[in-house]
């Protein structure tokens, strides 16, 4: 089997779909059909099944790609391990994390880069919810993993690696937690609870929105600088606070419910960096992050990885 019919096949099996794995393969959808043609007579048998609609895996598709996968990942981390050496990828790379969801992912990260890459030494902390980019910039991160949009001239934003719903938490007394969802009108209804600290006007505004989309204003509550802080204030009645559909199962306690939105955007997740310091370490770390964030999103129903192969720094 050649490599190219290889990842082909592999990819394939991933997407079910013929454009997005040309294009994460950066072929031409007739190539990509001619990879696999070529491999389904190399087996003789059909590895997929195909209609105007739907590609699917046969039986014995799925049979060769759990037996491919994992000597195809092994044969990936031996080139990089090997490209990381002579790269001189040996290092203490600071990372990190705005929330538990991209605490998650960090960790599933730095566990496959201690096999991958063990002169790769990785250490996280919490970004401060008050300040989302003053460590980074002052050098204690090298990288960081963020919710989007990110609109900083000296800082560089990777693409959107992983989208989760946005929920509303709410003191459990208000007549709102009575609903089981709410729109983004229903916010002109209440104080949202604010930001105090080195926050952008832009991030400001994703956070705690001053007007409803109808236009209607919403009013300002207290001034917060971390969760904990925040979800008190919200079960005494004080405010409520936009969150990530995550923050319900991290942060469960009495006195505050979480309600689904039923009309607003998700919340992107994606790699920040200072822009011109995406080093071979920080690419290495990003290809981990692509891959953790790809794996959680096909666990987990909190989350989604957007279609289609995410570049990071340098890619």
């Amino acid at each position: 089997m050649e490599r190219d019919e290889l990842e082909c096949f592999l990819i394939l099996a991933e997407e079910l779909h013929f454009g997005r794995t040309a294009d994460r393969m950066r072929l031409s959808r007739a190539r990509v059909s001619q990879l696999v043609q070529r491999l389904e007579r190399r087996v003789g048998a059909p590895l997929f099944t195909r209609t105007s609609r739907r590609v699917a895996l046969t039986s014995l598709g799925r049979r060769l790609r759990a037996d491919l996968e994992p000597h195809h990942r092994a044969i990936e981390a031996a080139l990089e391990r090997a490209a990381a050496t002579a790269r001189g990828i040996d290092t203490v790379l600071h990372v990190g994390f705005s929330n538990p969801l991209t605490g998650e992912i960090v960790m599933k990260a730095t566990e496959a880069l201690r096999v991958s890459h063990p002169g790769l030494a990785v250490e996280i902390c919490e970004v401060p919810l008050a300040d989302p980019y003053g460590q980074l910039r002052k050098g204690e991160f090298d990288v960081q993993v963020t919710e989007l949009p990110v609109r900083e001239k000296d800082l560089g934003e990777g693409p959107t690696l992983l989208a989760e719903d946005r929920v509303l938490a709410i003191g459990s007394a208000h007549p709102l937690a009575a609903r089981a969802s709410v729109s983004l009108e229903d916010l002109a209804g209440v104080p949202l609870l604010t930001i105090a600290g080195q926050v952008p006007d832009y991030w400001l505004e994703h956070h705690v929105p001053a007007r409803t989309p109808g236009g209607r204003p919403i009013a300002r509550g207290p001034g917060v600088t971390n969760m904990q802080e925040a979800l008190t204030l919200v079960a005494g009645g004080k405010g409520a606070l936009l969150a990530p559909a995550h923050t319900a199962t991290y942060y469960a306690r009495p006195g505050v419910a979480y309600l689904p939105f039923v009309d607003a955007e998700p919340t992107g997740y994606g790699l920040v960096w200072r822009a011109g310091d995406a080093t071979g370490a920080v690419r290495t770390f990003a290809g981990a992050v692509r891959e953790a964030a790809r794996e959680l999103a096909r666990k987990d129903t909190r989350a989604a990885a957007p279609a289609g192969r995410a570049a990071g720094p340098g890619g």
